[in-house]
């Protein structure tokens, strides 16, 4: 399909008056070929193949954005799930290939590299158990790195091992960075039904069906649609609400179709996906919460959030997927507390709840994201938070995940100040009666039966 001179036009008014950018623009790179025996040769093979394979992808971001006029807000890297390559050797700890990924980052001058990573939904390998195990001491001697873990999905159930496991690491990375707010913990999520495409970080990886090298672009465009639909008079029904979200993602959808085109055909590599999530910022305007009370619910937590979201999501997907045939990711709505001013509002308001959030991850793209949690929240309760999201993709073949941070030494209430793209985050009540038992039985749990589709 033709990009045609009134999209462009329209496009240039939608960057210059509400917001709209390339929220990222991401190269995928295997790096099966590095394994190595050897920690410091295998390190070597990783910092050289990342340098070399991406090494013009920032000058040509840079250059289309000049030449387009769409802003591009991060440049980012994804590398094949760690764990995988680091089987190879026997080393206890793997920090050292992060430190290699986070050199790599530097020296091509992007903002964040994903794939410190492992898929454990089933079962856990010894490389598995030592890349989780490094994941604190990864990130909190690295700016740049992100980690992810995938725990569960329909097919396998849930590794509920890895849920505890999991839990701790959290703690151990808010831990380590406390004298940087607790960063640490914002650079570590973990999934259910993860994808191996999408762009976004912190769970960005390069699955191992992808090619060598691909492209993969995010798009963002809350402002664009917070600025449509306030077009529409009070009295309008969600039926012509639902047109104009449908039209509204078209439109944005075609500017990122357009810029994933041209990078892959510039830097020589396979185009991969568009991922049409709305992604909010901290930035006045840029919320998804605004959508949702623009739709009509009061404030965003209140009664009538999760249907005004459910529509949100879906109608964004219907009008996404008529602009690209490579719509991919997670392509939905983005729900990350810190990163959005409404939900950081509605947070201190009273109005958005942990609980009520988890009720949102059932109708959105992803799951309770840059939550702060008191730094005293036991592993038990932080343990079934997660099992409680990883359910609700298992159950739904839905992707779902958890990006808690415990802020130490802080209390319900205090505050954590990320600045830039994370923002700040309100610490949010949490359910005090998680018991003892229910985190510790451990096993797996089952597949559901709907798991069963051949």
């Amino acid at each position: 399909m033709a990009i045609t001179p009134e999209e462009v036009a329209e496009t240039l008014s939608m960057v210059s008056q509400q917001n709209l950018d390339l929220r990222t623009i991401t190269m995928g790179i295997s790096l099966f070929g590095c394994a190595d025996e050897d920690m410091h040769r295998m390190c070597t093979k990783i910092y050289d193949r990342i340098t070399t394979t991406a090494q013009d992808l920032v000058p040509t971001a840079e250059q289309l954005e000049r030449e387009y006029g769409i802003p591009i807000a991060n440049k980012r890297v994804s590398v094949t799930p760690i764990a995988q390559i680091a089987a190879a050797c026997k080393d206890e700890d793997l920090t050292p290939i992060a430190q290699a990924m986070n050199r790599a980052a530097e020296t091509l001058g992007i903002d964040f590299m994903g794939g410190f990573s492992a898929l454990v939904q089933k079962g856990m390998g010894s490389a598995d158990r030592r890349l989780i195990a490094s994941i604190p001491s990864a990130l909190a001697s690295t700016d740049r790195i992100c980690s992810s873990l995938n725990i569960a999905s329909t097919r396998a159930g849930i590794n509920m091992d890895a849920v505890l496991l999991s839990a701790q690491t959290m703690i151990d990375c808010a831990q380590a960075t406390t004298d940087i707010d607790c960063y640490g913990a914002a650079k570590f999520v973990v999934f259910c039904n993860m994808v191996e495409d999408s762009p976004f970080m912190a769970g960005a990886t390069h699955g191992s069906g992808e090619a060598d090298a691909v492209i993969n672009v995010g798009v963002s465009g809350p402002g664009v649609m917070a600025a449509a639909l306030e077009q529409l008079p009070e009295d309008a029904s969600l039926m012509e609400v639902a047109e104009m979200i449908k039209k509204t993602a078209f439109k944005i959808t075609r500017a990122g179709e357009l810029m994933s085109r041209e990078a892959s055909r510039r830097l020589g590599v396979e185009k991969g996906i568009v991922d049409l999530s709305l992604a909010p910022t901290p930035a006045a305007g840029d919320s998804v919460a605004k959508i949702l009370e623009i739709i009509g619910v009061g404030e965003c937590g209140g009664p009538g959030t999760t249907a005004a979201l459910a529509l949100l999501n879906d109608c964004v997907k219907k009008g996404g997927v008529m602009a690209s045939s490579s719509v991919g990711g997670l392509s939905g709505a983005f729900i990350p507390v810190s990163e959005d001013a409404g939900m950081i509002r509605a947070a201190e308001d009273g109005a958005l709840s942990i609980e009520k959030l988890e009720a949102m991850t059932c109708v959105c793209s992803v799951g309770l994201d840059m939550i702060a949690i008191p730094g005293d929240t036991p592993v038990e309760a932080i343990a079934g938070i997660i099992a409680d999201e990883m359910a609700i993709g298992v159950i739904n073949t839905k992707t779902t995940a958890v990006r808690l941070i415990p802020a130490i030494g802080k209390k319900e209430g205090e505050m954590l100040e990320f600045g830039g793209l994370f923002g700040s985050a309100p610490v949010q009540h949490v359910n005090p009666y998680a018991g003892k038992v229910f985190a510790h039985r451990g096993g797996r749990f089952p597949a559901p039966i709907n798991s069963l589709k051949n």
